[in-house]
């Protein structure tokens, strides 16, 4: 059985939702992806109410076995750093609300992940997040496909890390000793994963 994973790339002007399906032999599939947007012009409350909405019904609709979100991070533009805190706060709060699993992943991890390259631009990251996912190409704006790319990142390290899902789900998370590795970036997330292991 797949383990399905939503993936938020959180904005307040744009919000990334992706949706995936990972198997055993860490193959994905795409099942949904959106962007929300919502305008300078509305109020903060109506923003964060709309947003939350929106993940809302993703939620309810794909009953996701993990919510996986972008970590905020310090950087120079303290108000894009509030939005995305605010937004997240919104999603982590929705997941919360349903016994929902949460995984937080740094840009860089994310990165990583899926281009084996932890420094990538968006190009790269929506070009491989259209290999893995066998789509014709990279789904646009580069919002949706970094919501793909945080869901597939949060899959594959279940598949290593099983212990963050909940008792009743970890029957669905794929196991890393039995998967196949498809892509040089699986490659090379499950050669780190494997390492780290190693230093332990």
């Amino acid at each position: 059985m797949p383990f399905r994973v939503l993936g938020i790339d959180p904005g307040l002007t744009r919000c990334g939702i992706g949706v995936v399906d990972v198997r055993s032999n860490r193959s994905a599939v795409l099942v949904e992806v959106s962007v929300v947007r919502t305008t300078a012009d509305m109020t903060l409350d109506a923003r964060l109410l709309e947003l939350g909405r929106s993940i809302e019904d993703v939620l309810d609709r794909h009953r996701p076995d993990v919510l996986a979100i972008e970590r905020v991070f310090a950087q120079q533009n303290l108000k894009t750093v509030m939005g995305v805190a605010q937004i997240s706060g919104v999603a982590l709060h929705e997941a919360a609300r349903r016994g929902i699993p949460v995984a937080l992943h740094t840009p860089s991890e994310v990165k990583a992940a899926v281009t084996g390259y932890g420094s990538a631009d968006k190009r790269q990251v929506g070009t491989m997040v259209a290999r893995i996912l066998g789509l014709t190409e990279a789904p646009k704006p580069a919002d949706a496909a970094d919501a793909l790319a945080i869901a597939i990142c949060a899959a594959w390290r279940q598949s290593s890390t099983p212990s963050v899902a909940s008792p009743a789900r970890r029957s669905r998370v794929p196991s890393a000793r039995s998967a196949a590795v498809s892509t040089p970036a699986q490659a090379a997330w499950l050669a780190a994963e494997r390492a780290a292991r190693s230093r332990r």
